[in-house]
């Protein structure tokens, strides 16, 4: 792996050239062959740089990655919230979800928020793979210890989608779908994905990670080809980039809102929220449970977020895990 100084190094003369740099004088300058000059623009690109390269002139730097900022994001939440306490920024990790459970469980002060500029093992829901490219998403981890029992932590999960709606309202004014349990929709394209992972006891809840992805500056280009599911991103619907410390800031902030709401009054309110922002109500879906395939009119969620759906006889069908899609 190339070191950051080695990246820092040519990161400093393609910046300080007023138009293309050829390969040949990086190398000079730098005291390397030109072939660690490329391998250093390939690690610069996977960072999120955009460095444009011609034959016969060389490169430029035409892009720099929005890279996250604890003392920014802080900087951006109002004074006296519970989420945001302490902010952990890293330029990489496997998973943030993985980062902040290990942080969780060594004690970690509730309100504490993993973020990383570029995930290795993102991971989805039932064990899927989340495209997690660097410079250009957000990929957050909050730790949570509410005082709930174990069955209904999975209310979380409403409360973190309803959040990041209002997230992505306020900064863009994209009004996004949420579709149970845990994607959030622009179009017909995921813009958004939350992964939920919990540790308990059989009466009481340890902590609870509530773990959110979103596609902020992702690229056509940077998209996996075999994604299971249409995507976008922030920047794709609106036609110019997006400040991910600033969508940081005022995600944190509708997190702490919601759960403090949560905390004070229940899950109704956040059921009632979660309602207005998703669209399947009395429409056909067909849940996909394990072989099983089922379909009827989407009826809601129950007290516990469990998906209701209208059978043919007119019994109300409760489903707590499934893959959903409107007919």
């Amino acid at each position: 792996m190339l070191s950051r100084l080695a990246q820092s190094d040519l990161l400093r003369q393609l910046e300080q050239a007023d138009s293309f740099v050829s390969g040949e004088q990086l190398s000079g300058r730098l005291g390397v062959s030109r072939t660690a000059v490329w391998k250093r623009i390939v690690a610069l690109r996977a960072a999120g740089y955009g460095i444009e390269a011609l034959p016969s002139r060389g490169y430029r730097l035409v892009r720099r990655p929005d890279r996250l900022a604890a003392e920014q994001i802080v900087a951006g939440l109002p004074p006296g919230g519970l989420v945001g306490q302490r902010v952990v920024c890293l330029d990489e990790t496997g998973s943030t979800n993985v980062e902040a459970f290990r942080l969780a469980e060594g004690g970690a002060v509730e309100g504490t928020v993993v973020l990383a500029d570029r995930q290795t093992a993102g991971k989805g829901r039932l064990g899927r793979r989340w495209a997690s490219p660097g410079g250009v998403n957000l990929y957050l981890s909050l730790v949570l210890r509410p005082t709930v029992p174990p069955y209904e932590a999975p209310q979380l999960t409403f409360l973190s989608a309803v959040a990041v709606a209002r997230a992505i309202e306020v900064e863009t004014g994209l009004r996004p779908v949420i579709k149970w349990p845990n994607d959030l929709l622009l179009g017909r394209c995921k813009v958004a994905g939350l992964l939920n992972e919990m540790s308990a006891e059989t009466d009481r809840v340890n902590f609870v990670i509530l773990g959110i992805g979103v596609n902020v500056n992702m690229t056509r280009e940077q998209f996996p080809e075999d994604l299971r599911t249409p995507a976008t991103s922030l920047a794709l619907e609106l036609g110019r980039q997006v400040g991910r410390n600033r969508f940081a800031a005022t995600l944190l902030a509708a997190l702490d809102g919601e759960y403090s709401r949560f905390r004070v009054d229940g899950f109704a309110p956040v059921r009632d929220d979660w309602s207005r922002y998703c669209n399947a109500f009395g429409r056909q879906v067909t849940v996909a449970v394990g072989r099983q395939t089922l379909q009827g009119p989407f009826a809601g969620i129950d007290h516990d977020g469990a998906l209701l759906l209208r059978l043919p006889d007119g019994r109300l069908e409760r489903i707590l895990s499934g893959d959903v899609s409107v007919v």
